[in-house]
């Protein structure tokens, strides 16, 4: 019988080689959100093989760096920032296996979903990316398909990025933002922002590093609005969201080599945290 994020299943989860599957009950800060402790259960995993892969990709999304410690070089995990173990509508996986491949402007090209997954492992877990073809990914993407079920193949329903131009408008107070951290985020991420049992690291080497998605302010901002607090999520007004995002985007983190490859286009968001070397070459000279 396994046990994983709270719930039991009689069906046991395969063991490849290599280091366990390492599955949390205690975590406070990824059993608080696991299905088991919210009305919008998802439906039974089948038995059988795919259920298998579905369980123990689902273990792997949870217990990140206990499972994997050879590709995490932080203190993350997936679901750091997937909460719901992928559920919740901000960071959702539902319908994720339907819309990959698809272009993306940061790499320029058109990405896989293992490409994605990999990204996420390179810049959000300050790792090294998980053989694309091995079991580990494919239990993963199994898991994004099991969610996806019946969702319409295609690309990302339109919205997302209107969300984030709403960020423009805003200029950021660092100060009030760490005032706020102080008072209604560091019970969880510590005042340091080195993190606690409940919650994880939000700067420093042990958080996300400088190439990651969620250094770009507008980006924090929207997920901090729409989940945080975690146990109080949609409180922070807008100007809240933006201030906090700016003063932990503010603080020191890991680097990213190749960074200044991203955007090869030219085209990178006005607040990326970090020069491109396209965008620099788009500039005129000034005369």
């Amino acid at each position: 019988m396994a046990v994983f994020s709270g719930l039991v299943s009689p069906h046991p989860i395969p063991r490849p080689a290599g280091p366990p599957v390492v599955l949390l009950v205690a975590s406070l800060w990824v059993a608080a959100g696991s299905w088991a402790c919210r009305a919008d259960a998802p439906p039974p995993i089948p038995a059988g093989a795919f259920g298998d892969a579905v369980r123990r990709g689902r273990a792997l999304l949870v217990a990140t760096r206990e499972s994997l410690p050879a590709h995490v070089g932080n203190r993350l995990r997936c679901v750091s920032c997937h909460l719901d173990e992928g559920r919740r509508e901000s960071g959702s996986w539902v319908g994720v296996f339907a819309r990959y491949p698809q272009y993306r402007a940061r790499s320029g090209g058109i990405e896989t979903i293992e490409y994605r997954v990999n990204d996420c492992f390179r810049r959000s877990m300050s790792g090294t990316a998980l053989d694309p073809t091995g079991r580990d990914m494919a239990d993963i993407v199994t898991y994004f398909a099991f969610l996806s079920h019946g969702t319409p193949v295609g690309p990302p329903a339109p919205g997302g990025g209107t969300r984030l131009q709403q960020w423009a408008r805003f200029t950021a107070d660092t100060a009030a933002g760490g005032r706020l951290f102080a008072t209604a985020c560091a019970q969880c991420h510590g005042p340091d922002g080195q993190g606690t049992a409940a919650g994880p690291p939000t700067w420093g080497p042990a958080s996300y590093n400088v190439g990651a998605g969620m250094t770009r302010v507008r980006t924090a901002a929207e997920f901090l609005r729409r989940n945080m607090p975690f146990d109080q999520p949609g409180t922070l007004t807008d100007q809240q969201a933006f201030d906090v995002a700016a003063y932990v985007n503010a603080q020191p983190r890991p680097d990213y080599s190749g960074k200044e490859s991203d955007w090869p286009n030219g085209d990178p968001p006005p607040d990326v945290a970090y020069p491109t070397r396209a965008a620099q070459q788009k500039k005129p000279i000034p005369r």
